[in-house]
């Protein structure tokens, strides 16, 4: 039976359209659509447990992965299958959670999972930008309990001018590259990267995507409507108390707002909101706390938020009693690591990151190698992100996507200031040591000091700060605050990280929890950051102000040559031959790799000291020496012969040329050690090829002044003698150079 399908279609404009269809693929999964663009289709599932999970939370797994069969080919190493998924499809994963979670009911706790599938892949088509799409789609065709549609879109511009879901040719030449997530109503996640753009026009990007955005909501919408939207699941919701809820909130919010506006260290607050809660605790039966521990311990947090929030807004203070826009005390160090490339330490608050920098060839450029991207970073950051930092002990399971997140924000807010002509493949590593707060913000400063330590010439220095916002709708307060602690971003209704130089941001990341934010408030936020940026900025260059000139001492130092390609195989030599002996005799390293719009060979050549850098640009010179016709060399004996001496040029040692005796001098040489000896060194005239041998021809004669008196002697007569290549023979032909050769026997028959 041929399936009924179901389609919508979006226009992009620049005749791009996206088409939204169900109906005809994994019709037992309780959502599911394709969403195509161009070649590129999308396949989204979404599967909801019936039976809610004995958990306080939504268990919700949203899961991209791109098939290598979707660009015709085959995964790579060993196993030839696709296995974990890569820092870009977690990447993607992260970006549809963010905007999906806050939708579910808070008391919606069925194990939950979004699956989103590339299928096909499309050059011109980037398909991240509509995994929220096809996610969100996927809901509003299943009887999940969620608030309303939602999606996604990329913005870019090229020449002024905004364009949604831009090709990545396109992007290459954009100054924006910004995924924007929202609902109609409300925006709701921000993150991307800028070449140093202003608040105002970061917020009219936001505005343009939000546009488009709507646009794809009333899509769903539609889709929903023809398919046939099912009435939303019934679900078991959690046990409430009224009474209770007050009870606690009468009991705690007092004693939490004294201890808030004490300001006290982490642990020490910490420490004083325990006892609280425990006290608490105490006044209620064993019978009441097994019955009703688990409220008890819901409504105390709720209770503990709303006083640190009301102290925010009614005295503008905070938990560590800073102001609103009051930056923690910071003090940064480099140089600390001795061995590294380059290192430093950015200490604000209770937040502590370690930076190392590493150097290298571009052999140690990070491979990316996915069906919708291949290609290389020659600058890449790791963040890691222990349990110590928060004095915890827990299991290490791998590299959380937590991790991933963070590094990749930090990574984009430094990368465009690595200028285009480092030589070098760049790792930066953050190792955050203790955290209260924005360990990715601190990561951004740690790594401006440890390049610049590092000697890598940094544009301009790059800082972060993490930003929150506490609103009240009813009395329309709010209070944007300015370097917010690891509880303050529990509690507030946006926390957005922000990175950029003196002159504009780079990165950013925002989640916005509170519906209908205004951009008045948003663009203020954002003024806010600026001021707090400058002033890290400024502790960061009190610290170290400019790049180092040089790389460390025992740093390698890169040089990069460029030869033609016809000269890559004598340098690599025969099965790696030359180039191997030439790294193992100077200790360095070299990489050769080829320009194809050039049609050159660039040789990389890293070494710690200059000697053997110089030893390995020698003999690239050497390999690519060719002397001028007429032009005069230094050379030096390197072989005696009997009929001349060969020499070397030495500018350019290897290179050997045969000085003939006839050249050595004016008057007749008997004997070539007469006029010179092995080791000599003198000038000789380059003549290029000589046309009766065909060999290169020096002379040392040309450039000496001739004897008194001389005369030349007069040229051979070819006629008469038959030139110089019949020597030897009669005028027949025959050779008549042996006198003692037996008559030759003739042959009997």
């Amino acid at each position: 039976m041929i399936p009924k399908v179901f389609k919508e279609v979006i226009d992009l404009g620049d005749g791009r359209e996206i088409s939204i269809e169900t109906g005809k693929l994994a019709k037992q999964a309780h959502g599911s659509v394709v969403v195509k663009s161009g070649n590129c289709m999308l396949l989204c599932t979404v599967v909801s447990n019936y039976k809610q999970a004995d958990v306080d939370f939504l268990p919700l797994t949203v899961d991209y992965r791109e098939k290598f069969a979707a660009a015709g080919r085959y995964p790579g190493g060993f196993f030839k299958r696709e296995a974990r998924p890569s820092d870009g499809e977690v990447l993607t994963m992260r970006l549809v959670d963010r905007v999906l979670r806050p939708l579910f009911p808070k008391d919606y706790h069925s194990e939950t999972q979004v699956m989103i599938q590339l299928m096909s892949h499309d050059p011109d088509v980037m398909p991240d930008a509509m995994a929220g799409l096809a996610a969100s789609a996927a809901i509003q065709l299943s009887d999940f309990p969620f608030e309303c549609p939602i999606s996604e879109a990329r913005v870019g511009r090229v020449n002024g001018e905004f364009i949604i879901n831009p090709t990545r040719a396109q992007l290459e030449e954009s100054d924006i590259d910004m995924m924007i997530g929202a609902s109609a109503d409300s925006v709701m996640m921000v993150e991307g990267e800028m070449d140093e753009i202003s608040e105002e026009e970061m917020t009219e990007a936001i505005k343009f995507a939000h546009e488009a955005i709507k646009v794809q909501c009333a899509a769903q919408v539609a889709l929903a409507e023809a398919f046939g939207k099912k009435e939303t699941r019934e679900y078991e919701p959690e046990r409430t108390d009224d009474e209770l809820a007050k009870k606690i909130h009468d009991m705690a919010y007092d004693k939490v707002y004294a201890v808030a506006r004490a300001a006290s260290s982490k642990h020490e607050r910490g420490a004083a909101f325990a006892e609280i809660k425990e006290d608490i605790k105490a006044t209620f039966s064993e019978e009441e706390l097994a019955d009703f521990g688990g409220l008890i311990s819901k409504y105390y947090s709720k209770a503990e938020k709303t006083a640190v929030r009301d102290l925010t807004l009614n005295e503008g203070l905070r938990l560590d009693g800073r102001k609103t826009n009051e930056i923690r005390p910071i003090w940064c160090e480099v140089d600390y690591l001795p061995s590294t490339h380059g290192s430093s330490i950015f200490t604000r608050g209770e937040t502590q990151a370690l930076a190392t920098v590493t150097l290298g060839t571009s052999r140690e450029a990070n491979q990316i190698d996915m069906p919708s991207y291949e290609g290389e970073e020659r600058f890449y950051l790791h963040y890691n992100f222990p349990p110590f930092s928060t004095g915890e002990a827990r299991p290490i399971r791998g590299t959380s996507r937590r991790e991933v997140g963070h590094g990749n924000l930090a990574q984009r807010a430094l990368k465009g200031m690595v200028p285009n002509d480092c030589p070098y493949t760049v790792r930066v590593v953050s190792e955050i040591l203790e955290s209260n707060g924005s360990s990715s913000m601190a990561t951004v400063c740690a790594g401006t000091m440890a390049l610049m330590d590092a000697g890598v010439q940094l544009k301009k220095p790059v800082s972060g700060i993490a930003m929150g916002l506490i609103t009240d709708v009813e009395s329309g307060k709010y209070a944007v605050l300015s370097d917010i602690l690891g509880d303050e971003d529990h509690l507030g209704d946006m926390d957005f990280k922000v990175t950029g130089t003196a002159d504009g941001i780079t990165a950013c990341q925002m989640d916005i929890k509170v519906k209908g934010l205004s951009y008045e408030i948003l663009v203020k936020a954002l003024k806010q950051a600026r001021e707090g940026r400058l002033h890290i900025l400024g502790k960061i260059t009190e610290t170290i102000a400019t790049p180092n000139a040089d790389v460390k001492e025992h740093s390698p130092k890169m040089i990069s040559r460029r030869i033609p390609n016809e000269f890559i195989g004598a340098l690599i030599g025969p099965g790696g031959k030359v180039i191997q002996e030439m790294q193992k005799e100077t200790g360095t390293t070299i990489v050769i790799n080829e320009d194809p719009v050039t049609e050159e060979g660039i040789v990389e050549i890293l070494g710690v000291g200059n000697a053997g850098i110089d030893a390995v640009i020698a003999k690239i010179d050497s390999l690519l020496f060719k002397p001028e016709v007429g032009k005069v060399y230094q050379v030096k004996v390197i072989k005696m012969l009997d009929f001349g001496a060969v020499v070397e040029y030495t500018d350019a040692p290897g290179n050997e040329v045969l000085l003939h005796v006839s050249e050595l001098a004016w008057e007749r040489t008997e004997n070539v050690s007469d006029v010179v000896n092995m080791g000599d060194v003198f000038d000789v005239k380059y003549f290029g090829q000589d046309p009766r041998t065909r060999k290169e021809k020096v002379s040392r004669k040309a450039i000496l002044p001739k004897p008194e008196g001389y005369v030349a002697r007069p040229p051979r007569d070819d006629k008469r003698s038959g030139g110089r290549d019949n020597r030897g023979r009669d005028n027949r032909g025959r050779d008549n150079r042996r006198d003692d050769r037996k008559p030759r026997e003739d042959k009997k028959d």
